[in-house]
């Protein structure tokens, strides 16, 4: 690992932006109404007040993310280091040289008037890197150290073989994986946060909707440790009947719970119960000894989501916002 630190900074879709930092030789950062950051006492709390100051209408949990950004663009990022920007308008790869401490001149860019002055040492097409090394640099953060691929954009600029021009590009499995992690920790945080207890009853009986089953959420209050009744025929008369218990709790649920609701399951019924969290080991072995007993975690309740995602109702699409996308898959080699 190299011990050169490198930024990575972003100058978002504008034209103007990327044109800036590449024909006047330099980096800038938003966030105008703030003015000089050099008047700021230089420690992290004495920013985050600045920005909610400055912007009333950024949530709480914005502020530390942007004062951050802020604070190491003026104090943390230095002279003699290096900056990688990747510029979505001719899909390059810049890397430069920080040559300037850092300065307030809107005159240069009213709407980016945060600037530090760079020297560009060369610009590489995207293709010259793996796929590993562009997720890295296409982190959704303004500005960023590039930790896990540093080696190989230093190598790039001493003009050594580019990683992609291997065999195979081994980082695309971890670029795959990162995706997949990531969406399903967003599917899961918004659901805890945003549908806990009944609504998520309701949310899990959707689901099993466009499952293809008709479902009976039980009425506010008390409900016998059952939440939902599932069956395939209109009136709920016709075998299979599902017994659904829904927690909405993240942690893991164990073999209590489960035994609880295999208690109110009779011989001819199924019992199905969904977390949002986990089972513990006894919880699954229990389980594993009953035919008809069903758990669904969160990682499995994930890719339900996804695999039924279009015929959602347009609320809980509101609430989920996912875009479908195509991903680089990898085929296993034949022996």
């Amino acid at each position: 690992m190299s011990e050169v630190t490198l930024w990575g900074i972003h100058a978002g879709q504008s034209v103007d932006v990327a044109s800036l930092f590449r024909k006047k030789k330099l980096i800038a950062i938003g966030w105008s109404n703030l003015g000089n950051l050099k008047v700021l006492t230089s420690t992290r709390d004495a920013f985050k007040e600045a920005v909610a100051q400055a912007y009333p209408e950024y949530k709480p949990g914005a502020i530390p993310v942007n004062a951050g950004t802020l604070y190491k663009f003026v104090h943390e990022m230095s002279v003699g280091e290096l900056v990688i920007y990747p510029s979505r308008i001719d899909r390059m790869v810049n890397i430069g040289r920080v040559e300037g401490e850092y300065r307030y001149d809107p005159s240069v860019n009213a709407v980016h008037p945060h600037i530090r002055t760079v020297k560009w040492l060369k610009s590489l097409p995207r293709t010259k890197f793996s796929q590993g090394a562009l997720h890295e640099i296409g982190s959704a953060i303004t500005l960023f150290q590039v930790r896990n691929f540093a080696d190989e954009f230093l190598a790039a600029l001493r003009d050594e073989a580019p990683a992609s021009e291997v065999e195979e590009d081994e980082t695309v499995r971890i670029v795959v994986e990162d995706i997949d992690q990531t969406t399903q920790d967003f599917i899961l945080k918004t659901l805890s946060r945003e549908l806990k207890g009944r609504p998520f009853e309701d949310f899990v009986a959707q689901l099993l909707n466009q499952m293809g089953y008709r479902t009976r959420v039980s009425p506010e209050g008390p409900d016998a440790g059952v939440d939902i009744i599932a069956h395939r025929d209109e009136l709920g008369f016709e075998p299979p009947i599902i017994k659904v218990q829904v927690k909405s709790t993240e942690g893991n649920i164990g073999d209590p719970v489960v035994s609880a609701l295999y208690g109110k399951v009779e011989q001819n019924e199924y019992g199905l119960l969904v977390t949002l969290g986990n089972f513990t080991n006894q919880a699954k072995n229990f389980a594993r000894s009953k035919s008809n007993l069903r758990l669904i975690d969160g990682e499995e309740l994930v890719k339900l989501i996804l695999d039924h995602y279009d015929k959602f109702d347009a609320r809980y699409k509101a609430l989920l916002p996912l875009k479908r996308v195509y991903v680089p898959g990898t085929l296993s080699k034949q022996e």
